[in-house]
């Protein structure tokens, strides 16, 4: 009897529901319960990388890369990741592991964690929370200390009307049917001459140009360098007095330095490397090359020196460089670890032809004076690069000087055409004038600008280039 029963019992498939659903409750609970903690943490997880993001950051913006101590550093990486980890729903707020890694300008941030999520199925799990890890790289290059070297042509070649307008003027107003009136050169350049009576003049025509208010190519370098170191008015940083270097330098909380020269046939002085700011105050005096009469450079010439024939010269570019290059020391990192000192950069505006006096011009010379007229020779760059000083070079397009033909003053510059036109070939931004001058430059340092063109915002570009650094998140 009680095994017939035992096996009617066994056989009866009735209540098969209620018992299977009995038994499923169990892994239900539990899957549902894991299942809900675990996207909680998740959620966690991801708002602690972001603060982990946060942190590393901070700990890459400029002022703290000019911040030596790592101490410092890691304090400023976990007081912020402190402010955005304090999340409901953890077991505490984490405490963040800080590595920094410096290596020459380059510092690498590394922010890494582990917390724990409280769960709401503790006895479901059989335990109280969820460990959750993360961790954000950072790195950047600090922008470097930079001493610069500004070197401005000021030779009679920057005399030319910095305009397609002023340029006709010029020629106009220096033409020969005005030469009774203004007892000029009959020349498109606003040469000056401090013996004017020499040639029987009254007037040398720089101060023709100044009376006809024509603006000359000169007026734009010093437009664009007293922008670079006096005023800026469009500093991103408000507060800041001063121009694109001063405003770059609390941009980048960096210490910049200035020099400042002209050249011609020689290097002229204005300022030693000093402060942006002192330097600036020299601007007023670059002008142009005086000459002392046409074919005669200086006082004394003579057609039996070989220094200072009768013939016009006077821009002698290589030799500025070497002079420069004799004056800058050797650079450094430009970090503020103790011991190091900055980079140094030469910042080189110029038409780019050579007119010197030369013994040995490889591209032909006037035989009886060795008066040589070519691109510059990039030999200097190259051993001035070959120390680690960088070049940056604005190339102030030279063209030729052309009239309107339909005045029939003058339609061409005929000195232009025998001596400069072949450099300036197939155009004055493809010749060998251009091609030298970038090959001078440091990698990425060059610009050029034609005549009639922006040349502050070339410059002031060509200097924000050489001077920015960013900071990226890599992880």
């Amino acid at each position: 009897m009680l095994r017939r029963a035992v096996l009617r019992f066994a056989r009866d498939r009735k209540a098969n529901v209620a018992i299977i659903f009995a038994l499923m409750m169990v892994p239900i609970i539990f899957l549902l319960g894991m299942t809900l903690d675990y996207t909680l943490a998740l959620r966690k997880r991801e708002q602690l990388n972001a603060a982990a993001d946060a942190a590393a950051i901070a700990a890459v913006r400029p002022a703290m890369l000019a911040q030596s101590d790592a101490t410092a550093v890691k304090a400023t990486a976990a007081a912020v990741f402190a402010a955005k980890a304090n999340l409901s729903g953890l077991a505490a707020v984490p405490t963040p592991t800080i590595t920094v890694t410096d290596s020459g300008l380059s510092r690498s941030i590394t922010v890494s964690y582990t917390a724990d999520s409280v769960n709401n199925f503790p006895g479901v799990l059989g335990k109280q929370t969820w460990q959750i890890g993360g961790s954000a790289t950072a790195k950047a290059s600090s922008a470097p200390n930079m001493n610069f070297y500004l070197l401005m042509d000021d030779s009679p070649s920057m005399g030319i009307g910095a305009t397609a307008p002023d340029i006709k003027t010029l020629i106009q107003y220096t033409a020969p049917a005005y030469q009774s009136a203004t007892s000029s050169q009959n020349c498109g350049f606003a040469c000056h001459e401090t013996n004017i009576a020499h040639d029987g003049g009254s007037k040398d025509n720089l101060a023709i140009a100044r009376q006809r208010n024509i603006t000359l190519r000169i007026d734009l370098v010093t437009s664009a360098v007293n922008q670079l170191l006096n005023s800026w008015s469009n500093c991103p940083q408000s507060g800041i007095s001063g121009g694109v270097m001063q405003c770059m330098a609390a941009l980048n909380n960096t210490t910049y330095k200035a020099a400042l020269y002209t050249f011609d046939v020689a290097l002229n002085t204005l300022a030693t490397l000093t402060t942006p700011t002192s330097a600036g105050t020299q601007v007023s005096n670059i002008a142009l090359m005086p000459v002392y009469y046409q074919n005669c450079v200086v006082s004394g010439c003579s057609s039996s020196s070989a220094t200072n024939p009768p013939t016009d010269y006077g821009t002698d570019i290589a030799g500025a460089l070497k002079s420069i290059n004799d004056i800058m020391p050797t650079p450094g990192l430009g970090s503020n670890v103790a011991g190091d000192t900055p980079q140094e950069v030469v910042f080189l505006v110029t038409d780019g032809v050579e007119d010197k006096i030369s013994t040995t011009c490889p591209n032909g010379s006037f035989a009886s004076y060795k008066r040589c007229q070519q691109p510059l020779d990039t030999s200097i760059c190259t051993t001035i690069k070959n120390r680690g000083i960088k070049i940056a070079v604005l190339y102030t397009e030279y063209l030729q000087l052309i009239a309107d033909p339909n005045t029939g003053i003058q339609k061409t510059d005929n000195w232009y055409m025998s001596w400069i036109d072949k450099y300036d070939q197939p155009s004055s931004s493809t010749g060998t004038i251009a091609q030298n001058l970038q090959a001078c430059a440091s990698p990425g340092f060059y610009a050029h600008v034609q005549t009639g063109g922006n040349i502050n915002d070339a410059l002031k570009d060509l200097f924000i280039k050489v001077a920015s650094s960013t900071a990226s998140l890599v992880q």
